[in-house]
């Protein structure tokens, strides 16, 4: 069962890779501010060798790069071939050459024990297999010392850029009972779970802090709905079970619902997350 999900994931973030390469730019502006808070949390800082778990089309590694410099390195890493793919080019093009690209599992990591200053995850630990094997792996090849930070989503509740969506999609194709320690971006929302979870593994000095921030860009509500419709493996499922004219409903109901946090000129959603920091024992 372990296997069959792990590839289910795996696979769901293959096909995601395309459309996240898609939004990239887009996607590296509206989550910035979680680049900023794992790089404050975990003490990055110039001439560290640093290690990004399941950075997806880039961050933070992206961001990280230019902060550690020339005598400084990243190692990124991510399961799916697609997003590793999308990550080396945008490096390239960046002329970003302290970067390394690694395709691996959080839960097998090829590196030696004690090999990074610090290692960071944002937006990826929710989608851990095995959490429990992850974070002793990232533990693993941190140094003594070193700090292991990670950014998670708080409540839907308190997410509109999701759960406004979601709530219409459910109306049309009813969600199956969710299983909160299933992978999903939500799995990590209660307070206190991630941290429990970074303590069972070894992590000491673990803490926890909300961070509210403003998810924005200058879009229009009609491509609110194509990014989102796009970035997610579970609306894309959705919506091909529905005949266009569903689809459409759909598409005009929730261009409705979000159409108060784009009266700016663009789109601008509240939202929070948990920043969940710990480091490791010194010798």
């Amino acid at each position: 069962m372990a296997n069959e999900t792990a590839n289910d994931v795996l696979a769901a973030w293959e096909t995601s890779s395309q459309y996240w390469n898609k939004h990239q730019a887009l996607i590296e502006k509206m989550y910035a501010t979680l680049s900023r808070a794992l790089i404050e949390d975990a003490r990055i800082g110039p001439g560290q060798a640093v290690l990004d778990v399941g950075g997806g089309t880039g961050e933070p590694s992206l961001t990280i790069a230019p902060l550690v410099g020339e005598s400084g390195s990243v190692s990124f890493t991510d399961p799916a071939a697609g997003m590793v793919k999308a990550a080396r080019a945008e490096a390239e093009r960046r002329g970003l050459g302290n970067i390394r690209f690694h395709q691996c599992p959080g839960e097998s990591l090829p590196f030696s024990d004690d090999s990074f200053d610090a290692a960071v995850s944002r937006l990826s630990v929710m989608f851990f297999p095995d959490v429990l094997a992850g974070l002793s792996e990232m533990l693993r090849v941190v140094k003594p010392g070193g700090f292991v930070s990670f950014v998670v989503w708080a409540g839907r509740e308190v997410n509109p850029f999701f759960n406004v969506v979601t709530e219409v999609l459910d109306r049309f194709v009813p969600a199956d009972a969710e299983d909160e320690d299933a992978p999903g971006a939500f799995r990590f929302a209660r307070p206190g779970k991630l941290t429990k979870a970074l303590q069972e593994v070894g992590a000491v000095q673990v803490t926890e802090r909300e961070f509210a921030f403003m998810i924005e860009a200058p879009i229009s509500v009609e491509h609110f709905w194509q990014l989102r419709t796009e970035m997610s493996d579970t609306f894309r499922s959705k919506l091909q079970r529905l005949v266009p004219d569903q689809v459409a409903a759909i598409r005009y109901t929730v261009q409705k619902a979000v159409a108060a946090y784009f009266k700016t000129g663009g789109m601008s959603f509240p939202a929070k997350v948990l920043v969940v920091t710990g480091k490791k024992p010194s010798v």
